[in-house]
């Protein structure tokens, strides 16, 4: 019973300490924050329905997405162009080849049917 009782102490212990040295993935967060102020844009703009958009830029609201989400960042970036009378825009994040899939799924919704949706991607080396 003892030897249980030491195992449940020092397990919360030990999966911290794994948690802490093991390499993380980078928050989309991240790559909204940087990507949006080198653009001198506004991040995570909280608009009247209460929703918030990613990034605003002068032109453009934006919706920033993991490569995998593109099919989500659309409706969102109609949505925040509707909200604030800007373009709609999508930053897709690249991580790998892995995401080219995505991108031409992206592009080729958008070309069909003829979408006002502008495309930029971005990957951690652009953005370090």
């Amino acid at each position: 019973m003892m030897m249980l009782n030491k195992m449940i102490l020092t397990l919360p212990l030990f999966l911290l300490m794994a948690s802490c040295s093991a390499p993380g993935k980078i928050s989309e967060k991240w790559y909204q924050q940087r990507w949006c102020e080198q653009k001198g844009g506004q991040v995570e703009v909280r608009l009247k329905d209460k929703t918030r958009c990613d990034c605003l830029i002068e032109e453009y609201a934006i919706e920033v997405d993991f490569a995998h989400k593109w099919a989500e960042a659309v409706g969102q970036s109609l949505h925040y162009a509707k909200m604030t009378g800007k373009k709609a825009g999508i930053l897709l994040i690249v991580e790998g080849h892995k995401d080219t899939k995505h991108f031409a799924r992206l592009s080729n919704v958008i070309d069909f049917h003829n979408l006002p949706i502008t495309v930029w991607t971005t990957k951690q080396s652009e953005l370090d």
